[in-house]
């Protein structure tokens, strides 16, 4: 069976700065044994919907590679008449683009139907939408919610079920068997984990990693972080997500293997990014790379931020092969409705290269089913079938309709 997960990635912000006084966190009855908060899980991110201050709902991706909750759409606090206490300059993904942020105190929020709120958030709205999310991922988003905003409880993340539950800590009744419990280190609201990596020829390095559900790709590296985090010899050079400056570009390849405690996970597909640290070394907090829920979601997760401690059991989908995309074509979404879908980039000597695909084509059809009906998710999902797959694409270049047509290999 093909693992049903796209190659997209979001690189979030790395914030730089003061922790934000008064996040009190979301709240559940005291006399309640758990609370369950469901979610969408589309192109591999968590999507959570919340009510804010009692007006509109939002749909935010949650995030326990956040420091902070961040609205990215600053037009629905204008709207919503929040104030704005002070600005704040920060560092973006790339450690050089400066945004702009502001804070915003005493944010309500509330799970629909369900008995969870969070009454009195500190959180930071952009000045701009810089993430661009929909364009990479088509997906509508507006913002992003800190796993740390759940932290006054101990939680499971079931990506099967598709729910994360709440637990007080005195009804709480442990992890069960199928539970191991894997140490972590908790800095700055985010998580991270000490392992073992294994690279091409058997070498092994330590490698220290966030653990990131704001991420949808499996396993990242940044490649000057050692000399043995390197991409191998067959990796691809192309794009490799979204940056604050615009498009990064990287190596896409396979790591030979990656220790999760007791588990083990194997032929990941994984980026490369060299991401430039001289301007403030300590900007990574040691960290050679993340780990994203394109491997997380093989597990069910039970985290617990007060102790420093975090349980994994294996899913169904534990030993499923991790499957890249076959087309070689690197696709966004854009108009109102996220249904217009063009070609971004395409990976040289690629089956869609080979083609005559060129950047900047808009994909109509792929057979005879209209693309905008389609939706990016599934295209994406199409281009990982099996080695062999004729797709048949229907594209526009210059005012002309074009037939393309090609069959899926294996890239890496």
């Amino acid at each position: 069976m093909i693992t049903k997960y796209f190659y997209i990635t979001l690189f979030l912000i790395l914030i730089r700065l003061a922790p934000v006084a008064g996040q009190g966190g979301f709240v559940i009855p005291a006399r309640v044994q758990q609370v369950d908060i469901p979610f969408d899980f589309v192109n591999n991110f968590i999507i959570v919907n919340l009510v804010i201050n009692n007006t509109l709902t939002l749909r935010m991706i949650f995030d326990t590679g956040a420091e902070h909750t961040i609205l990215s759409k600053r037009e629905i606090s204008d709207v919503l008449n929040v104030p704005y206490e002070r600005e704040f300059r920060l560092m973006g993904a790339d450690l050089k683009t400066e945004i702009v942020a502001y804070l915003a105190r005493k944010i309500r929020f509330d799970v629909p139907n369900v008995t969870c709120t969070a009454p009195a958030e500190d959180i930071l709205i952009l000045q701009e939408d810089y993430f661009r999310f929909e364009e990479y991922a088509g997906v509508s988003v507006h913002g992003i919610l800190s796993a740390k905003s759940f932290a006054n409880y101990i939680f499971k993340i079931n990506y099967q079920k598709k729910v994360i539950s709440l637990y007080n800590r005195n009804e709480f009744p442990g992890p069960d068997a199928r539970y191991k419990k894997v140490p972590v280190q908790i800095y700055r609201n985010k998580i991270y984990l000490n392992t073992k990596a294994s690279f091409q020829q058997g070498t092994q390095s330590n490698v220290k990693l966030l653990l990131d559900t704001g991420a949808a790709l499996p396993l990242l590296f940044f490649t000057n972080t050692d000399t043995l985090v390197q991409p191998p010899g067959n990796a691809l050079k192309t794009n490799i997500g979204m940056g604050l400056g615009g498009y990064l570009e990287g190596y896409i390849g396979r790591t030979e293997g990656l220790d999760i405690g007791s588990f083990h996970q194997k032929g990941i597909v994984t980026y490369f990014q060299e991401i430039d640290t001289t301007q403030d070394p300590s900007a990574l907090n040691g960290r050679h790379g993340l780990i994203g829920n394109m491997m997380l979601n093989r597990f069910q997760i039970i985290i617990d931020y007060s102790n420093s401690s975090m349980w994994f059991s294996p899913s169904n989908k534990f030993e499923e092969k991790y499957v890249f995309d076959r087309s070689g074509m690197t696709l966004i979404a854009g108009g109102k409705h996220l249904n217009k879908i063009s070609v971004l980039a395409i990976i040289p000597g690629s089956p869609a290269d080979e083609a005559d695909i060129r950047p900047g084509d808009r994909i109509l059809r792929l057979g005879i089913i209209p693309a905008s009906y389609i939706g990016l998710p599934t295209i994406m999902h199409i281009l990982q079938k099996k080695p062999g797959k004729k797709i048949r694409l229907t594209i526009s270049r210059d005012g002309k309709r074009l037939k393309k047509h090609f069959r899926l290999r294996d890239l890496i």
